[in-house]
């Protein structure tokens, strides 16, 4: 049976709870072994050295590499240790692209973690006959919490007793008011998340009236949890400025083999050596890579998450900021109550 459907009583006796009592301390150790804590999936956090390394996907990049092993190459053959400036120069500009971007992610997640800390949420609950104040993740299915206005709703639950209740469910379905809930509402089984009166979900809140609901699902067993279920098989898109700059590089690297090409063949036709020619093409192809457009970007970036952070918006990857970029004309962007993130 779902929670939605069916009576209050059958529901109850499905979860061996009481209304009056609520769950027993050993009942809760119990069932907080066998469902987990009452929080989402998070991916395992990269380290350091897997955030630099990410930094080398880019085309442009990878493209900055392999100049950089040719000039070396050149050099190494003309045996002139002028001629190892440039690669060194190379090197050093991608990995300073790539230490900025390691740095401004690291200090991103460590920002993250603590504010997820700092608003670990809190929930009613009635224990062992009492009520007490726990951690949301200690939450079990079963438990009777208590809501009312300006609560965040810890899991989902089915309403026993509702007051005037409201809860705001934009994050869920998308409504821009706050839903209508009552306790004695009868819904049908197939009804969508969106018709459930008679539930409250996690990740929502309420915004007027008072409540007691039975917990009926936590953690990745929520409403929220099937979302976040789906978005753990999505992988990483990229942003429209890494897009052109991926087509810059794919563009910048044929036209370098064919220029390359061409003046091969054309010092060949005009009976020069092959070393001396193939040395000269080569170097022009390297000369023709802008080695320091990912620099030149990301510095930009840098100054654009600089001053997101005084907009109390706080960038998790270096080439989100250009997402949030708005016209003067048309938007601004407001400092808001608290950080938010990309």
């Amino acid at each position: 049976m779902k929670p939605h459907a069916g009576t209050q009583v059958q529901l109850l006796q499905e979860l061996q709870t009481s209304p009056e009592k609520g769950l027993s301390s050993d009942q809760a150790a119990q069932r907080l072994a066998q469902y987990g804590e009452n929080k989402l999936n998070e991916k395992k956090k990269k380290t350091n050295f897997q955030r630099f390394l990410g930094q080398f996907k880019d085309v442009m990049i990878i493209i900055l590499l392999i100049a950089a092993m040719i000039s070396f190459v050149i050099a190494c053959v003309e045996g002139d240790p002028m001629e190892f400036f440039e690669p060194v120069l190379i090197l050093l500009i991608v990995a300073l692209n790539a230490i900025m971007g390691m740095v401004q992610e690291s200090k991103a997640e460590k920002a993250l973690d603590a504010l997820k800390n700092m608003s670990a949420p809190h929930a009613r609950v009635l224990r062992d006959g009492e009520e007490k104040v726990i951690d949301a993740s200690r939450l079990v299915p079963g438990d009777i919490i208590h809501l009312e206005a300006g609560d965040f709703i810890p899991a989902d639950a089915r309403l026993l007793k509702s007051i005037s209740l409201k809860s705001e469910e934009s994050a869920l379905t998308g409504e821009s008011v706050p839903t209508e809930k009552e306790a004695d509402a009868v819904v049908e089984e197939k009804a969508g998340v969106g018709d459930r009166s008679n539930m409250v979900f996690s990740g929502c809140s309420i915004t007027y009236g008072t409540a007691t609901a039975v917990v009926t699902g936590t953690g990745m067993h929520t409403e929220m949890g099937k979302i976040a279920g789906l978005l753990e098989g999505e992988s990483e898109t990229q942003t429209p400025l890494q897009q052109k700059l991926a087509q810059l590089g794919k563009y910048l690297g044929l036209l370098a083999l064919a220029a390359c090409a061409v003046i091969f063949v054309v010092g060949l036709m005009n009976g020069i050596d092959v070393l001396d020619i193939f040395m000269t093409a080569v170097s022009l192809a390297v000369s023709a890579i802008p080695e320091g457009l990912p620099a030149i970007v990301t510095i930009v970036l840098a100054i654009g998450v600089q001053r997101m952070v005084k907009k109390n918006a706080l960038i998790r990857r270096l080439p989100a900021v250009e997402t949030w970029a708005a016209p003067r004309s048309s938007a601004r962007i407001r400092p808001a109550p608290s950080p938010r993130t990309a």
